[in-house]
């Protein structure tokens, strides 16, 4: 079976990134154009983030700043205050990630609705690509070709292989089975998933203790209601080497605290230069910066709401969670439960830890080469796209066309969200990719 439209884009991906593009391409009602959005599990807006399901699992950006369209900064607000969702604060308030993916399918239904006839959901996987003289062709799985006038890939995280030849277990797996509430648990990751994965043992009233192993043994830090700083363009130093930028960005910081402000208004004041910050940066400095500067990044710029915040920084205080900056080298079973091998941070002598149970919260992959995805890896095998240099994503030009193996950018491929961080690097938050969905979205109807 062959389907065909005129003037048509085929999304496929249904998570944050794919339904943000998909609305994008609908908004205009004079603009013919026809969207199909693929997504293999049939849960649209309901990615890798937006699919936890504890209340607790929330957004770590404050409602004001997740509206689906960047020149309408108070839409997801609305929809908040027309369900009376509870906000003291105003829309400084940090809902539950799986509202937001209500709101992602709000969106997306709402799109459907005001263009009769332009939007296809299917649920359905891709299993690859191919690019014709007129357009592109995607195959399904289940053997049905689609043909369109663009294709993009919007296939958003995906989680890392997991470590400890099987034995770690991902939190929420079937292999995630109840635990004795007093039973030692290991965590490898201090990120964002390991939040997540505390919160679940907390939500089980688990009381343990939580042994927490990463490279650097740190937390995520906490978000304050701040006002970004204003920072000029001009004093950006732009293309400069990495320790440059660094001690600029750091006097910059001491300065404002000095008076008497806080360093996350200049890490948000940053933010409009971020993208460009990057790719004015040599690959060596891009290197130095995944490297050495994304630990200390990460927890500064993708912060925990205040409450959750308190909570974790109350569990390490009183010695329930255990922080612990070392080298995670491999696990075994040991009797009923794993016994873990680490080295700790700076030291040379190897170490062995028992635990009932080791989660494996290593975080999304940065290696685009191990993607599990069929359409990712069909398109770098046949050479029809390839890594970016630093394989964190696809190789994509300035427009989001995706590179193939002898450097030509498509004519009618595309890649959005993380699968384009090589080129863009912060292009995995609303904020980000909402802009990127409407300049994508902008430049195919203008075609």
């Amino acid at each position: 079976m062959t389907t065909t439209a005129r003037r048509s884009v085929t999304i496929i991906g249904g998570g944050a990134s794919g339904v943000l593009l998909a609305a994008h391409l609908l908004r205009d009602p004079e603009t013919d154009i026809r969207v199909t959005l693929l997504e293999r599990r049939g849960q649209f807006g309901q990615g890798l983030a937006y699919s936890a399901r504890l209340r607790d699992h929330r957004v770590n950006v404050p409602a004001r700043g997740m509206s689906a369209f960047a020149d309408d900064p108070d839409h997801f607000w609305r929809w908040l205050q027309q369900r009376d969702y509870p906000a003291p604060h105003g829309s400084w308030v940090f809902v539950p990630r799986r509202l937001y993916g209500t709101y992602l399918e709000h969106v997306l239904s709402q799109a459907g609705q005001s263009r009769p006839g332009r939007l296809i959901v299917l649920a359905e996987e891709a299993v690859s690509v191919r690019e014709t003289r007129q357009g592109m062709e995607t195959v399904l799985d289940n053997g049905t070709v689609i043909t369109s006038d663009y294709a993009v890939l919007a296939v958003g995280h995906e989680t890392q292989p997991s470590r400890g030849r099987g034995i770690a277990v991902r939190v929420g797996s079937d292999r995630d089975t109840p635990l004795d509430p007093e039973a030692p648990v290991m965590i490898l990751g201090s990120g964002l998933s390991m939040v997540d994965a505390w919160l679940t043992l907390a939500e089980t009233s688990h009381r343990g203790h939580v042994l927490v192993v990463s490279r650097n043994g740190l937390l995520p830090m906490g978000h304050q209601d701040v006002e970004p700083l204003l920072i000029d363009e001009s004093d950006v130093p732009f293309g400069t080497g990495l320790l440059h930028f660094l001690r600029w960005f750091r006097r910059l910081i001491a300065e404002t605290e000095a008076r008497g402000g806080n360093w996350r208004s200049v890490i948000d004041g940053l933010r409009p230069f971020n993208q460009r910050i990057w790719q004015s940066w040599t690959g060596a400095s891009k290197r130095q910066a995944l490297r050495h500067l994304r630990p200390w990044w990460n927890i500064h710029r993708h912060r925990l709401p205040p409450e959750l915040h308190a909570r974790l920084s109350g569990a390490v205080s009183s010695g329930q969670v255990e922080l612990v900056a070392a080298e995670f080298l491999g696990i075994e079973r040991h009797g009923d439960g794993v016994r873990a091998t680490l080295r700790r941070r700076g030291g040379t002598e190897r170490s062995t830890i028992d635990v009932a149970r080791v989660y494996d919260c290593g975080g999304v992959t940065v290696d685009v080469k191990a993607s599990s995805n069929p359409v990712i890896r069909d398109l770098i095998g046949k050479e029809a796209g390839q890594p970016d240099a630093l394989h964190i994503g696809l190789d994509v030009d300035e427009r989001c066309f995706v590179i193939d193996g002898t450097g030509k950018p498509s004519r009618h491929l595309l890649a959005v969200g993380p699968l384009t961080r090589g080129r863009f690097f912060e292009i995995e938050a609303v904020p980000d990719i909402r802009r990127q969905c409407d300049d994508i979205a902008q430049r195919l109807i203008g075609l």
